[in-house]
């Protein structure tokens, strides 16, 4: 058994005796982050059945995945990372989940895309958690008018992203994301890395972007 599956089976079971810890009932979904990585390494994987599959970059996923996904058309494949507005033709076609939306130009620019293409994608909005100047994602206060104008336009968006700051508390973001998912009535949550994903799990977390801890460090 190859490493990467091995590395997924321990994650999978370790969530599982978390949920049973926090008497939650349901079962997140594990995004496997395969940015950078080529697919000699995801490969094994993709031949274990794993389905959820995570890149922050539209060109490498289009080199990486076209082909695969034409082939196994129940590969899920989710867009983590910023995505910009030129780039968003080339991502409606390819991914099934976009996890970085937070602007106004970007939701119209999808939308626009996704009537060409007769898809509908499953959306999250980015919610800038730590209110940190450097990252993306929209503020807390101006969420509910975003949301609002996302609605307008017939996107499908199922629930919020988070990064939380590095330096602090990830449950105390976490907790505040849960606080929004109630608030709102969304049906997801993504947040949760590999430094972190326990946590997550505790604060309804539905998926969990896991990288490192699957596929072995960066070069």
């Amino acid at each position: 058994m190859h490493n990467t599956v091995k590395n997924l089976l321990n994650i999978q079971s370790k969530v599982k005796q978390n949920l049973e810890i926090n008497n939650l009932e349901e079962e997140p979904n594990i995004i496997a982050v395969s940015k950078t990585f080529n697919l000699d390494h995801i490969s094994h994987l993709i031949n274990h059945g794993h389905l959820h599959y995570g890149e922050n970059k539209v060109q490498e996923a289009l080199e990486k995945w076209s082909e695969i996904k034409k082939q196994k058309s129940n590969i899920q494949l989710h867009l983590i990372g910023k995505l910009q507005t030129n780039k968003v033709k080339s991502a409606v076609k390819l991914f099934d989940y976009i996890h970085s939306l937070d602007n106004e130009k970007l939701a119209k620019k999808i939308s626009l895309s996704q009537k060409i293409e007769n898809k509908n994608l499953k959306i999250f909005i980015q919610v800038n958690i730590g209110e940190e100047n450097q990252k993306s994602g929209i503020h807390i206060s101006k969420l509910n008018s975003f949301y609002t104008f996302c609605k307008d336009l017939n996107l499908n968006v199922i629930g919020l992203m988070c990064i939380p700051p590095m330096d602090g508390d990830a449950n105390i973001y976490f907790q505040k994301m849960q606080v929004l998912k109630k608030q709102y009535n969304f049906k997801d949550l993504s947040m949760g890395m590999s430094s972190d994903y326990l946590d997550a799990l505790k604060y309804n977390a539905s998926f969990l972007r896991i990288g490192s801890s699957i596929f072995g460090n960066r070069n």
